[in-house]
């Protein structure tokens, strides 16, 4: 997990999931997302470490690689967050909260 939230820690990066997986079809061809403020090459280098965290998965079709979020990856990341949130309400005594 600490790998897949270093790699989203930079705003182009967590953009670029963003648009990979709200994207119609469940996937994004690099054409569809590059548009990021960023350079093609530093697109590619972003998708490259996205890639690695476990976080996207890639299929070169012809001249374009595709890109789609990894199996299971963004329900596991909301399970994560949503269990950290429940334990942070679990152990912050209420008066605290309220204050």
């Amino acid at each position: 997990m600490a790998a897949m939230f270093k790699a989203l820690a930079d705003p182009v990066r967590l953009r670029l999931l963003s648009r990979v997986a709200s994207h119609p079809n469940g996937e994004a061809c690099v054409c569809d997302i590059a548009d990021v403020g960023v350079s093609q090459p530093t697109v590619s280098h972003h998708l490259k470490k996205l890639r690695e965290a476990g976080l996207l998965t890639s299929e070169r079709r012809g001249t374009w690689v595709y890109y789609r979020p990894a199996p299971g990856v963004l329900a596991s990341l909301g399970e994560f967050l949503a269990d950290t949130e429940k334990a942070g309400r679990e152990e912050i005594p209420l008066a605290a909260r309220v204050s």
